[in-house]
């Protein structure tokens, strides 16, 4: 079944979007990351920064940002273990600490006062047992625009998520990474693109700029 094509972002109502974030925080993304292949490839492809760019543009246009973070206590209790990424992740050098740099969100990418920053201690999902599906519904949030990483497992789990609890998902191919990097095309192409319309990051931002606040 071939793919639907990319869609315009032009009638996304800023009252009733929500820009998402995932993982794009600094033990993740950022110079010092747990997982420097990753963090290479949303730099590299220009992930990173068309994240900020669309943040900061959601700040312009009013619409509300929620950063998803992914974190782990010390101890470890609450954490996941039912899955081998889980374990892996245990054992890597750098580990996302509650409290720690690590789990800031990662320059480039402004945090505005009005933005919602969204902490999980288990799963693949922010929206999953995370209090994120209740707090878009009191937004009043219909269209969520998932950006961040990784297009391998997160990203994905998000737009599924979103989809099955009813929201329209948009999914800016820009603004995504995974690995390697030619997955991350892959996954929107043969994937994302069949329950979520598919757009740009600059498509995005032309359609907030020309609705008026």
């Amino acid at each position: 079944m071939a793919p639907p094509q990319e869609q315009p972002a032009e009638g996304l109502d800023p009252a009733t979007t929500v820009l998402l974030t995932v993982e794009c925080q600094r033990g993740v993304v950022g110079p010092g990351s747990a997982l420097p292949e990753l963090a290479a490839a949303a730099r590299a492809s220009g992930a990173l920064a068309n994240v900020a760019r669309l943040v900061a543009g959601a700040h312009e246009a009013g619409v509300q940002v929620v950063h998803a973070v992914a974190e782990r206590r010390p101890d470890g209790r609450g954490a996941s273990r039912n899955a081998r990424l889980f374990r892996l992740a245990e054992r890597l050098p750098v580990q996302q600490l509650t409290g720690s740099l690590a789990v800031r969100v990662a320059d480039p990418i402004p945090v505005g006062d009005g933005d919602l920053v969204v902490r999980r201690l288990h799963g693949l999902s922010p929206l999953a047992g995370t209090g994120v599906d209740a707090l878009l519904r009191n937004i009043g949030c219909r269209t969520l625009v998932v950006t961040g990483v990784s297009a391998n497992v997160a990203v994905p789990n998000a737009v599924f998520d979103a989809v099955n609890l009813g929201y329209t998902a948009v999914v800016p191919s820009d603004a995504i990474a995974g690995v390697p990097a030619d997955y991350t095309a892959a996954v929107v192409r043969h994937t994302l693109a069949l329950v979520a319309s598919v757009t740009t990051t600059e498509a995005l931002l032309h359609g907030w700029r020309r609705r008026p606040r």
